[in-house]
């Protein structure tokens, strides 16, 4: 894409659906709120404020919460009552509309396939925003969202709160200080399952509370089915990627911090038949990193849905259900959410690690509320955040082509594989623009 093009699609984005002009004053309200007292409240909008939503509604309950936006009307129903004064919508758009002068920041609680639109739309208005992960459902959409982050200078932060705790930073530490020596190899795996098979052939009514159309958004239109919603739409492609979609960003990010990563220059994956709508029950991905620095060349490799490296009886390395192996030169550093080890232990049985030097973090989402206020740095801003989600969703895309992918990040395109474009890029509904 053009650089031209993409002003036009960040531009689209941030008018879509909403019919209004983004005047100067609007644009500049970000930069204002930064120098303001970390005792200040920002006014802040929830998009999704049901399931996972509240989880995140917590992490900012400290703020006014000005507006709340959800499709589903009994999912909500809690928030509704928490936060009467409030004003509800079922629209993000119109939200938007209604409200844009009125709103600092946004958190974007919705399925994957939903979060760049109101993001964009967001940023494009110059709020600040939160979303949970992963950032996008597309390879384009995350970059989009981070290069609207950056045009505006906005505070972001993607939902991936593991960040935040003491273990993975004391792992980060570990990497970087050499205790294993140069890290050439990672594997990653998850214990998770999402998959589905065929779609559903009949069809009950939606629930009365639920907007279904609005639920769906860009996705491709089909009749409401409890197998979509509320709980199991990451089992679909047209709405999630499956266990590598929500577990990718968290384990991944792991190796992404201590690793400094950033583009795959190839991506292979392996799993059953590739469905047309359903994820795929196990999957394993290929990854190749090129040096960063001093770092050497790194090839990690995910895994899902009950597989694991093949080696770890072989090397007696305990078979945890889900976590990052780190294998350098002299030794391996296995760690999961809360645990961590270095191998083989009788050679670290007196090794001292280093001391701290990654401050203990103040709350993954008051990390980001000082952000918005004060411009201080968040750990998982978009760009970081945008950058690891493309990695996770470009294992999706190779498996469902079936063809190891030879990737230009700064084209965002296969060069080896032109059928990978539409996976890459999208397919939206008549009316919606990314």
């Amino acid at each position: 894409m053009t650089a031209c093009n993409r002003r036009e699609i960040l531009r689209t984005a941030a008018l879509a659906g909403a019919g209004y002009f983004v005047s100067g004053t609007l644009r500049s309200r970000a930069d204002e709120n930064r120098g303001r007292s970390p005792n200040e409240k920002l006014n802040i909008a929830l998009v999704g404020c049901g399931g996972r939503a509240r989880g995140n509604l917590e992490g900012v309950a400290s703020e006014n919460i000005v507006a709340v936006c959800d499709v589903d009307d009994a999912r909500a129903a809690d928030t509704y009552k928490e936060y009467p004064k409030a004003r509800k919508f079922r629209d993000f758009r119109n939200l938007f509309d209604a409200m844009h002068g009125e709103i600092d920041a946004v958190v974007v609680s919705t399925p994957d396939h939903t979060h760049a639109h109101p993001s964009l739309m967001a940023m494009g208005l110059g709020k600040h925003c939160y979303c949970e992960k992963p950032l996008a459902h597309t390879v384009r959409e995350a970059r989009l969202m981070a290069e609207a982050a950056k045009a505006k200078n906005l505070a972001t932060q993607m939902g991936t709160q593991i960040h935040a705790e003491g273990n993975y930073r004391r792992v980060v530490e570990l990497v970087q200080a050499g205790a294993v020596g140069p890290v050439r190899e990672v594997h990653v795996w998850s214990a998770a399952k999402y998959t589905a098979g065929d779609p559903p052939k009949e069809y009950p009514p939606a629930p009365e509370t639920l907007d279904w159309d609005r639920w769906l958004g860009p996705a491709p239109y089909r009749p409401y089915h409890p197998a979509y919603a509320p709980f199991a739409w990451r089992n679909w492609w047209d709405f999630g990627c499956g266990t590598l979609g929500d577990f990718g960003c968290h384990y991944g990010d792991l190796a992404f911090w201590a690793l400094g990563l950033r583009h795959p220059t190839t991506i292979e994956a392996e799993g059953p038949p590739v469905h047309p709508a359903g994820t795929p029950a196990w999957l394993v991905v290929r990854y190749t990193y090129p040096a960063r620095g001093s770092m050497p060349p790194v090839a990690l490799t995910w895994y899902d849905g009950g597989r694991r490296p093949g080696f770890l009886a072989e090397k007696k390395i305990p078979a945890w259900e889900s976590a990052v192996l780190f294998v350098g030169d002299e030794g391996m550093l296995l760690a999961d959410y809360g645990r961590r080890v270095l191998l083989p232990k009788e050679k670290y049985a007196d090794y001292r690690p280093p001391a701290p030097t990654i401050p203990d973090s103040i709350g993954h989402h008051r990390e980001w509320l000082v952000a918005c206020k004060t411009g201080s740095p968040t750990t998982c801003n978009f760009d970081y955040s945008g950058a690891l989600t493309e990695a996770v969703l470009l294992g999706a895309v190779a498996y469902r082509v079936g063809k190891k992918l030879e990737w230009d990040a700064a084209n965002l395109r296969a060069t080896n594989c032109p059928e990978a474009e539409p996976f890459v890029q999208g397919v939206y509904r008549e009316g919606w623009v990314v």
